[in-house]
């Protein structure tokens, strides 16, 4: 099993940054990939960004690119996401999740997943 957890979540005006943290523990070495997803309220969960653990190769949500960057910290099993000029339309639970596959955008393909930080973006 892996376990993560995120942090680094809140409450931001627009134009803010943010830096959301996902620490992976347990099995880590069975994981090739992170990525970061978003649910808004009645909406499905979207893919943000991934990161390839070895290699560091990124993939990002055409919403989110130019905005945020992901990153991993290998020697502290950590994944990171820094969001600039955030948008009211940002404002999502955040996931983080890890995948023993290759990049993806659908949910389904990841199998281990955090709890979830609130991120709020005011207008």
């Amino acid at each position: 099993q892996v376990q993560l957890v995120e942090s680094g979540g809140g409450l931001v005006p627009a134009g803010g940054s943010l830096r959301l943290s996902c620490t992976a523990s347990g099995r880590t070495f069975r994981t090739n990939v992170m990525g970061w997803f978003r649910q808004a309220p009645g909406k499905e969960r979207d893919f943000v960004a991934g990161i390839i653990w070895s290699n560091g190769i990124t993939a990002y949500a055409d919403s989110v690119k130019g905005r945020f960057t992901i990153s991993r910290d290998k020697g502290k099993n950590a994944v990171y996401l820094q969001m600039n000029s955030l948008k009211p339309e940002d404002t999502a639970v955040y996931y983080c999740a890890a995948s023993i596959g290759t990049i993806a955008s659908r949910a389904d393909d990841y199998r281990y997943w955090g709890q979830g930080t609130q991120v709020t973006v005011s207008s």
